[in-house]
Formats: structure tokens, C-alpha cells, sequence
């Protein structure tokens, strides 16, 4: 996790612009480096570093002497990269991981170079050779990155769009700053002054197909067919694999436990993998809660069987609803369940980070939208249906789930892992018969929960437990946590003003005074930038009103079941 930050072609004073790279310092609390381009004296990168690999030469913008015309600076962790240094013999010069961006780009060009990253990650790849800029993304957006780009070629990039709100620049007319689009590279040519040219902006993977990176990978040997012993045991495979292979870290990692099914097999998957390569240390688990809610429980059940260090984070709703404006100014929206469900999830990475020496940490994101574990899956009118929403939540991850992960751990200097998102488990899970992916029996998830079945990984109990929204499971099932928000709100936001929301915001205008009141906290430190989210995330195929899982007619809480 680091904060990248670069200017190309800045018509204003870099000492003034270089203020900016200073909004994005939670991302990297070990060190910054701020560095103009050397023949282009209005080019720059600024970089905030948190050190997980190679804590002697992991600064950047990262430059080698074999290649001395190439500057990298980039957010991520590339997971293979020791395997592709083997296969194509490469001569590393550090150990940091994103040194085989040089080297890929070298032999094969960026397409190639992008295609064969197994990881997460954003990257500004600068060649003062070739004059050439290129930007990337991975495929599911799980590391960010912002762009600005004027009309007479002045290029802004950042890791958030804060970084960026404030660059001045000489455009009369308000400039957008956009989403890099996940599983995209761009390519740029860089003018003698300074300003850029977008030459093609071009996908590089979408997560229907096989990653390229595939063929170089070392996980077992998968079963051919579509069988269902076959197809559990290949799930079992790719999914150890991919906790395996985020591993890698010189930082001591933890994991986010809500004793749901999904952080329930990552926690626990994970412990299994620590003790197989010696970790020298136990996993840390965390959950977070009002101290009667169920997620709290399940947790605890979870950690016993595991047999992690764990820790609960205890809130009230006070404490709750004090954090929802800093929680909205580092997210960068005000979608509803994205800021419900951040509330929580920043209160327990801030407990981790002044508590514990956990740094890299594990989480179960991902799984809803690739299983179809959210309930309003068992109303899709048909497997195909059902299948077709499950690849949209993916693509539109960068917008809810993954931002929401990536904003409140990187407020606190953490580093995300997401095993649920790694390309080749969820390309292998998409190609499974849209049957065998559908809820059964009742049970959203059914295939996942199978493939874990008999083998004691969790508890029973927890691997057969109905999905609770991260959100709503962390308080009572007396009382949701939006339900505590929403009645605070109410004495801050009069009828009134809730009829004239449309006229206000004609742009996904607010139906609700909660809605109403997380739009004008967004406005009030991000003005005009409402077009950040496309939409606002619901349920579909039934008659939602709100994005909780507890306000629909087919929920039934756990003891009802």
C-alpha cells in the first residue's frame, strides 16, 4: 500500500502543485519522496511509501541502472513476480517486487507487461527514451488511482482524488478528475514541453477470461470436467492459492474476521498457511461490534476454532456516527451503503494500527459479488440472470466494496489483501455452469460452502451461516446500525429540504433525509464531483427502498431460520 502521485506538463509552480501529493499521506507513513523528471522541468512524481517488501530499496519513483530512461512509481503488490523472474531469467537489481514492471516492459511492451501481472496494483510507467507515459490498473480496481486531464495536455495522476481537487492548472473551464478504469493501460506520448497526448486507452483482462499470467503459475494441477467433486476440489485448490501467494510480506499481517463465511475461510485458511511456512508469529484476527451483535459471536466462535490472536473492537452508535464525516471525506462518496458499511470497517483499522503491529491485512471481500452471496440473488429470475449480475458487482467493485476497503484501511496506513479477487480463482469460478453458481436450497453461496464442507476448516455453524451485511451484522438485530444513523439524521434534515433534493442534486438525486445528509457532507468537501459514482448501489429483482439486506422481505435473522 503506498500513495502515488505524478504531474506531467504543469503550467504552475511544482512547488506550489507538490502541496497536493500531501492530502494521500495516510497511504505511506515510512517515508515521501517528491522528484522532478530530469529534461522536463514541469514533470514530477511524488510518492508516499508504506514498506511491506524490500524495506532497503523500496523507494521510489523506482529507477535501475540497466534501464536509466525508465521511471516507475506504482501502488500494489505483484505476486508473481519472483516466477516470472525465473521463467524469463531476469537480472533484478532490487527486491522489490515491481521491479519486473522494467523488465516485462523491456522485452515485451506494456500490453504483455500488464497481462502477465498477477497481483493488485496502479502504475505510472514513464520512458524519457521513447517519450512515452503509460497508466495502469488491475482488474478488479482493488488499488486506485485518479486521473486529470486537460484539454491542452496537462496530466494529473493520483491514488485518491483529493490529491487532485486543488491542482491548479490553465483550462478557464472546471477540469473532470475520473476513475482510471480497472483492467485498463493508457498510453501517452510526452511532448518536448511537457504535455501529453493519449495515443489508446485499451483493456488488458477482463475477469470473464483466464488470466495470461496463468500459464507461468505454480498451484496444483487442476481437474478437468465440470463434475461436482471435481469442481470443489479445483475451488480449494485456486482458493489456498490465492491466500498462499499474498503471503508475501516483510510486515506482520492480520486478518478482518465478521464471522461470516467468507473472512471466516480466509482467517482460517489463512492460519493454516501461516503455520506451513513458520510464520513467526500468530495470525491476528479482529472483529468489530456492539457487544450483543451477532457478528461479534460468530467471530469469537470462529477465533476459538482457528486458534488466532483475537481481538474485538466494541463501539457505540455515538462513536459511530461521529466518524461519518471523515469516513465520507476519505472515501470519496456518498453512496449509502458504501458509507454505512465504511463506518466500521475504518473504526477497526484505526484500532489496528494504535493497538497492534499488524500492517498487511487480510479480508473476505470479493466473495458476494463472485459467489452471489447477497440475498437478493435468490429472486433472480433465472441462473442466467443471476449470473449476469454477479460479473456487473465485479466490474463496478471500484465504485462500492473495494473502495470501501481500500479507503478505510489506507486512512490508517494499512495494507489490504483480498484472496477473493485474485484473477485466476474468479475466472475459474465464472466459467462454472451458471447452474452450479446459483443459490440452492434456500442457501445463497451453496456451491462455495460445499467445496469447504466436512473438512472442520470453520465451524458448521459459521460455514451454513445466512449472509449478514457487514453494516447491519455489527450492531443488534434489535436495532441496525442504519437505524441508529438514520434517527440522528432526522433531527438534522427537515421535510423540506428532503423535497427540494431533487432540484439540488438532479444527479442521483437523495430519496431519503440519510441520503440527503451523506450528499451534503460529499458537496461540502468535494463540490462537483458527484459524477465519482455512476449509481447508487441496491438490491435487484425485488422492491428495494434501502441497500440493507435487513429491510427486505426475505430476510430472516439467523435464529429464524
Amino acid at each position: 500500500m503506498c500513495g502515488i502521485w505524478a504531474l506531467f506538463g504543469s503550467d504552475e509552480c511544482l512547488a506550489i502543485q507538490c502541496t497536493n501529493a500531501m492530502k494521500i499521506a495516510h497511504r505511506g507513513p515510512d517515508a515521501f519522496r517528491f522528484e522532478n523528471v530530469n529534461g522536463f522541468t514541469n514533470c514530477c512524481f511524488g510518492f508516499h511509501r508504506l514498506a511491506i517488501v524490500d524495506q532497503l530499496h523500496g523507494m521510489q519513483p523506482l529507477r535501475v541502472k540497466k534501464f536509466p530512461y525508465l521511471w516507475l512509481c506504482y501502488n500494489g503488490e505483484i505476486y508473481n513476480h519472483e516466477l516470472l523472474k525465473e521463467q524469463f531469467e531476469f537480472d533484478y537489481q532490487t527486491r522489490m517486487d515491481g521491479e519486473i514492471l522494467l523488465h516485462l516492459y523491456d522485452r515485451f511492451g506494456i500490453e504483455k507487461m500488464s497481462s502477465l501481472l498477477d497481483g493488485v496494483f496502479a502504475f505510472i510507467l514513464l520512458d524519457t527514451a521513447n517519450r512515452k507515459i503509460f497508466l495502469g490498473r488491475d482488474t478488479y480496481g482493488v488499488r486506485p488511482m485518479f486521473k486529470l486531464l486537460t484539454d491542452d495536455g496537462f496530466l494529473a495522476v493520483c491514488s485518491e482524488a483529493k490529491g487532485l481537487t486543488q491542482i491548479t492548472h490553465s483550462m478557464s473551464e472546471p477540469v473532470k478528475i475520473m476513475h482510471f478504469p480497472p483492467g485498463h493501460f493508457e498510453e501517452f506520448n510526452l511532448k518536448l514541453n511537457g504535455k501529453v497526448e493519449s495515443v489508446q486507452l485499451e483493456r488488458f483482462h477482463c475477469c470473464t477470461e483466464e488470466p495470461k499470467h496463468a500459464e507461468y503459475d505454480d498451484a496444483e494441477q487442476l481437474g478437468k470436467g465440470f463434475a461436482l467433486e471435481t469442481v470443489k476440489s479445483n475451488i480449494r485448490i485456486l482458493f489456498e492459492n490465492a491466500v498462499r501467494k499474498r503471503l508475501m510480506a516483510h510486515r506482520r499481517i492480520g486478518c478482518l474476521l465478521s464471522g461470516g463465511v467468507d473472512s471466516s475461510l480466509v482467517a482460517a485458511t489463512l492460519v493454516k498457511l501461516s503455520k506451513e511456512q513458520e510464520l513467526q508469529y500468530p495470525i491476528q484476527t479482529f472483529a468489530i461490534g456492539a457487544e450483543d451483535s451477532p457478528d461479534i459471536a460468530a467471530a469469537r466462535k470462529v477465533a476459538a476454532h482457528i486458534g488466532s490472536e483475537h481481538h474485538e473492537v466494541n463501539f457505540t452508535p455515538e462513536e459511530a456516527i461521529k466518524a461519518v464525516e471523515e469516513v465520507i471525506v476519505h472515501l470519496e462518496s456518498y453512496d449509502i451503503t458504501t458509507v454505512r458499511a465504511s463506518v466500521g470497517m475504518y473504526l477497526v483499522s484505526k484500532y489496528i494500527r494504535e493497538k497492534t503491529d499488524s500492517v498487511v491485512i487480510f479480508s473476505g471481500e470479493g466473495s458476494d459479488e463472485l459467489t452471489q452471496g447477497y440475498i437478493y440473488f435468490h429472486k433472480a429470475p433465472s441462473p442466467k440472470a443471476g449470473a449476469e449480475d454477479s460479473v456487473r458487482l465485479l466490474k463496478e467493485l471500484y465504485m462500492f466494496d473495494v473502495l470501501r476497503a481500500d479507503r478505510t484501511t489506507a486512512a490508517h496506513g494499512l495494507e489490504l489483501r483480498v484472496p477473493f479477487l485474485d484473477h485466476r480463482f474468479t475466472a475459474y469460478y465464472l466459467s462454472l455452469p451458471e447452474e452450479m453458481r446459483a443459490p440452492k436450497d434456500g442457501v445463497e453461496k451453496h456451491l462455495l460452502r460445499e467445496a469447504f464442507s466436512g473438512l472442520d476448516l470453520i465451524p458448521d455453524e459459521i460455514l451454513w451461516r445466512r449472509k449478514e451485511a457487514f453494516s447491519d451484522g455489527m450492531t443488534s438485530t434489535k436495532k441496525s446500525w442504519y437505524s441508529f444513523l438514520q434517527e440522528n439524521i432526522e433531527s438534522k434534515i427537515n421535510d423540506s429540504q428532503l423535497q427540494k433534493a431533487k432540484k439540488l442534486f438532479p444527479y442521483n438525486p437523495p430519496t431519503t433525509k440519510e441520503g440527503l445528509f451523506m450528499r451534503q457532507l460529499f458537496e461540502k468537501h468535494y463540490p462537483g464531483c458527484y459524477e465519482w459514482i455512476t449509481h447508487y448501489w441496491m438490491p435487484r429483482w425485488i422492491k428495494a427502498t434501502d441497500p440493507s439486506a435487513r429491510t427486505l422481505s426475505i430476510y430472516k435473522p439467523e435464529k429464524d431460520q
